[in-house]
C-alpha cells in the first residue's frame, strides 16, 4: 500500500554576456551601467530579469559560479539521463506561472507519481502499517499546528511523544526531508504557514534545464562574482573583478547564508535587522547520492519513491528507475545528511550501499555501477539547501523582503508560504522586479521612431531594412 504525497514532498574571472546562442557563450566588454543590476542567475534572479527586459529596461545579471540555475542544476552527461542535482519539483500547477512557461518553452511537464512505499526491514509495509504510519502523520501535523496557533516553538517541542515505532519516519519527513533541517531546529509557524504543495510537478529534462532555458537572451555575467556593493537610498554600484556596474537599483538574490556569511561585503553594511533575519533563516542541509543500478535488482517501478521505517533521522528516501532508467538517487538530509557529506563523496557512496543493503539485500552493492553525490553545503556561492526559520524566526522572511535603500532582496529565503521551492524564489524575483520598476519609473516605453517627412508626392515609402517593428 503506497503513502499519499502530503507531507511526504511537502521537500573567477572573466566577464562574458551569455545570450545562450545555443549554450555558446560570447564574450563581450562588461556593461558599466545598467537600469537594474540583479546579483545572482538562479531562479530569482532570471525570474526578475525577464520581468525587467519586459518593462524595456537594461538589465545586467552577475552570476559568481560558471552557470545559470543556482540551485537548481541538471546533470545529464555522467549517467547519460538527466537528474536534478538540486531542486526537482515544482508545486501547485493551477497558478505556476514556471509550467506555463516550461510548456511554451517545448519542454516536457509531468506529474509525480501520486504515492510512495514503505519499507520495514527487508519487506514492504503492510495496509494496516501504512495505515498506522498515516495515523501518526495526521497526529503529529496536528499537534505542530495547534502549538502555532499558541508560539512558534521548536517542532520537535510540539510533536506527540507516543508515536511508537513511527515516529523517526515522521520526524524524518516533517524535518530533513521537508526543509533540510531537525524538528528541534524549525519553527512551526514556519512549518504551518508553508503553502500546500500536494502536486508534485517534474520537468523531464530536469529543472536546472527548464531555468538556463528561461535565461536564453538574458544579458548575464557568469563567473563573475559582486564582490562590494555600495548603496544608497538613490542607486547602487557593484564592485566584481572585472569592473564596476552602476544602476538606480539592485535586486540580489543570493542565499541567506552567503548573505550572512559576509563574502559579499556592503558599504554601508546591512541593516542589523536584515542580518539577524537571514541568521534565523539559515539553510538547511540536503544533499543527493545518485546510483547507476543496471538490471533492476530492487525490483523498483519507474518513478519509484521509498521510505524506510526507522528509529531515527539517520535515514534516507529513494527515487528509483527515474523515468524508467537504472538510475536511482538516495536523498539525505538534516544534521545527519550534514555529517554524511563533510565526510566527502566516497562515504556519503558507501552509506546510500549500506543502507539499501540494509533494505534489500547484499547483492545491491555488486549491482551499483557508478555512482555521483552532491555537496550543497560546500558550494561556497550557496552554502546549503533551502532556508527554514528557526524558533521564533518566522517573521524574518518578511524582515527579508523589505527594501535596503535602492537594493531588494529576493529568493525563497524572502518568500513567506513557499520558501524552499523553486515556485516561491520565481515568485520573489517577480515581485523584486515590480519593486524596483517602480522606483525607476516603471516601464520605459520604447523611442518612437522619427516621423517620416511629408511627401511632396503621392509615394509610398518603405521601413529601413532591419529596423524593428
Amino acid at each position: 500500500m503506497t503513502v499519499t504525497r502530503r507531507d511526504f514532498l511537502s521537500a573567477s574571472a572573466a566577464f562574458a554576456l551569455v545570450p545562450a546562442l545555443g549554450g555558446r557563450v560570447l564574450a563581450a566588454p562588461p556593461p558599466r551601467e545598467a537600469d537594474v543590476v540583479v546579483i545572482g542567475a538562479g531562479a530569482a534572479g532570471i525570474a526578475a530579469a525577464r520581468r525587467i527586459v519586459a518593462a524595456n529596461r537594461k538589465v545586467i545579471v552577475v552570476e559568481a559560479a560558471g552557470q545559470v540555475g543556482g540551485r537548481c542544476q541538471t546533470d545529464a552527461s555522467t549517467f547519460g539521463v538527466p537528474f536534478d542535482r538540486g531542486a526537482r519539483w515544482m508545486h501547485n500547477p493551477e497558478t505556476n506561472p514556471m509550467i506555463r512557461l516550461a510548456r511554451a518553452a517545448g519542454l516536457d511537464i509531468v506529474t509525480a507519481p501520486a504515492g510512495q512505499k514503505i519499507r520495514i526491514g527487508r519487506r514492504y509495509a503492510r495496509p494496516g502499517e501504512t495505515e498506522e504510519f498515516l495515523a501518526a502523520l495526521v497526529r503529529a501535523n496536528r499537534a505542530i499546528d495547534d502549538a502555532a496557533r499558541k508560539a512558534d516553538i521548536a517542532c520537535a517541542a510540539a510533536m506527540p511523544k507516543d508515536l511508537g515505532d513511527w515516529a523517526g519516519t515522521a520526524e524524518f519527513l516533517l524535518g530533513p526531508n521537508f526543509c533540510g533541517k531537525d524538528l528541534k531546529d524549525l519553527s512551526v509557524v514556519d512549518k504551518v504557514r508553508a503553502q500546500d504543495r500536494n502536486t508534485a510537478i517534474a520537468c523531464r529534462q530536469g529543472l536546472g534545464a527548464l531555468i538556463a532555458k528561461l535565461g536564453e537572451g538574458l544579458p548575464l555575467a557568469m563567473s563573475t562574482p559582486a564582490q562590494r556593493i555600495l548603496w544608497s537610498n538613490r542607486d547602487v554600484m557593484v564592485e566584481t573583478p572585472s569592473g564596476k556596474i552602476t544602476a538606480r537599483a539592485a535586486i540580489v538574490t543570493v542565499s541567506s547564508n552567503v548573505l550572512a556569511s559576509g563574502n559579499i561585503r556592503f558599504a554601508p553594511e546591512l541593516p542589523k535587522r536584515a542580518l539577524d533575519a537571514a541568521a534565523k533563516l539559515s539553510l538547511g542541509s540536503y544533499d543527493r547520492i545518485a546510483l547507476q543500478i543496471p538490471g533492476n535488482p530492487l525490483g523498483l517501478s519507474r518513478d519509484d519513491v521509498i521510505i524506510e521505517q526507522s528509529n531515527s533521522t539517520k535515514t534516507a528516501l529513494l527515487y528509483g528507475n527515474i523515468a524508467g532508467s537504472s538510475l536511482c538517487t538516495i536523498d539525505v538530509a538534516g544534521s545527519f545528511g550534514r555529517d554524511l557529506s563533510a565526510q566527502g563523496e566516497q562515504a556519503m557512496a558507501a552509506f546510500a550501499v549500506e543502507w539499501l543493503t540494509k533494505l534489500y539485500g547484499s547483492e545491491v552493492g555488486a549491482a551499483v555501477k557508478k555512482t555521483s553525490a552532491t555537496r550543497w553545503n560546500a558550494q561556497p556561492f550557496i552554502m546549503g539547501a533551502m532556508s527554514a526559520a528557526a524558533p521564533g524566526g518566522q517573521f524574518s522572511r518578511r524582515i527579508l523582503s523589505e527594501p535596503i535603500g535602492a537594493m531588494y532582496l529576493a529568493g525563497e529565503a524572502t518568500h513567506e508560504t513557499l520558501w524552499g521551492t523553486i515556485d516561491g524564489a520565481w515568485d520573489s524575483g517577480e515581485r523584486a522586479a515590480d519593486a524596483a520598476l517602480r522606483r525607476i519609473g516603471g516601464v520605459k516605453e520604447a523611442t518612437p521612431a522619427p516621423a517620416a517627412p511629408a511627401a511632396k508626392h503621392k509615394r509610398r515609402t518603405s521601413p529601413r531594412s532591419g529596423a524593428m517593428n
